[in-house]
Formats: structure tokens, sequence, C-alpha cells
């Protein structure tokens, strides 16, 4: 397993502003994301929209296709389909919440990284609720906590790490960007972020490396060994 230069990756998170953390692989361990993805294209089947409308989305935006698919057609169904599709979402978010906790790691580490005044932020693709249940005391962690509930435009739209780049007062060139997907390497890697990928997720290195991170590690909290 390797994990880069150490001296580089080390020196990088040591001289950095802020961290943006991904949260589900990353901080805690990954919902079951293949089997929400089947029941929010099931449900969308259901609806009456072809597979070809929404075929290699990701979840939410499955529900973006499918409501325009049938905004075109019927703006009442289109309304019901996605509160119905969001509905499904949160619900499933955060009852595979109240099972999980973060990694044990966690808390000391970032513990650390704000006491060397490191800007710490969380970009996340999940409910406010879900990563509550998960961890309800993430607040005394992370100065910056957005979740879909939190933002207009959803990563992988750069403006979602933007916004948490702005809410820290930090500088896009000061900043780490940390995950364990290959979304969240291409949209730090879009942005000029160091990115660092992790392995307690769903992407192993090879994949990581090939969506552009410039280190990957065994896990998140191994950043606080940086001196």
């Amino acid at each position: 397993m390797s994990t880069g230069d150490d001296s580089d990756w080390r020196s990088r998170i040591r001289d950095c502003g802020a961290i943006l953390f991904d949260f589900d692989g990353t901080l805690a361990p990954n919902l079951d994301l293949p089997d929400l993805r089947r029941r929010v294209s099931d449900l969308t089947l259901e609806r009456g929209v072809p597979e070809a409308a929404f075929a290699g989305r990701y979840i939410v935006e499955i529900i973006d296709a499918g409501t325009a698919w049938l905004g075109q057609r019927d703006g009442a169904l289109a309304a019901r389909y996605h509160a119905d599709g969001h509905h499904l979402i949160s619900q499933f978010e955060v009852q595979a919440a109240r099972g999980t906790r973060p990694f044990a790691d966690v808390r000391p580490a970032l513990a650390l990284l704000r006491q060397r005044d490191k800007a710490l932020g969380v970009v996340t693709r999940n409910c406010r609720a879900a990563v509550a249940a998960v961890f309800p005391d993430i607040g005394d962690y992370c100065h910056s906590v957005l979740t879909r509930d939190d933002v207009a435009h959803l990563k992988p739209d750069v403006r979602h790490l933007l916004q948490a780049l702005e809410e820290l007062q930090q500088p896009a060139e000061h900043a780490v960007m940390v995950g364990d997907g290959q979304l969240d390497m291409h949209i730090g890697r879009a942005l000029g972020l160091y990115c660092v990928g992790v392995l307690t997720g769903s992407s192993d290195e090879q994949a990581l490396r090939a969506a552009g991170a410039d280190v990957v590690l065994p896990r998140a909290a191994m950043l606080a060994q940086a001196p």
C-alpha cells in the first residue's frame, strides 16, 4: 500500500490553511450507495421515466433528470416524483445513520488538526439529519459543515467546495481535499487543491490516483501525523 512521498504530503498538510473532508467513507463508514441507487432508479422507472433519461448519473442527479423529463409532460407528476425521490433518499440515509458512528480515530485527529490552527470543513452529499445522527458533535471539531441541505450547488459542482472555502476564509491554493471517492479527487483537482485519497471507503488506490489523488493514505486520521 503506497502512501506517496511522506515528506511531501506531510509538508503539504503542515503548510495548508484549510482541509476539506468528504463524510461517508472518509470520516465515517460508507452507506450502501449501490442499494440506494437501485431504489431511486426503481422509483424513477415506476414513474414512467425511461432509463436513457438518467443512465450514468449520481443518485440525486437521477432525481433531477427524472423531474426534468416528467416536467415536460406533467408538472404535477414531476413535483410528486421529486418530493418522493428526495424523501426516499433522506429516509435511507437517516435509517442507515442510526447504526453508524465516525471511525474511532477521527475525533482525536480532527481535534489535533484544529489545535494546529487548520480550518476544517466537511463537504458531503448526505442530508444534514444523517450527518447529525452519525456525528452529532461534528460542530465541535469542524468549522464548516455543508450538507446537501445547505448548498444550492452539490458536488461534483465546484461551487460546493468554493462555498466551504468562503466560510473558512481560505483560498483554494492553501487548501486540501480529503476523500474516499473518485468524485472527491476530480472536484479537488478541478479547483487546484492538494488531493488526499483514503482507503476507508469506495475506491482503491489505483482508482484514486487515476482520478487525481496526489497521495493515497490508509485513513484520513493519518493527516494528524503531519508535524
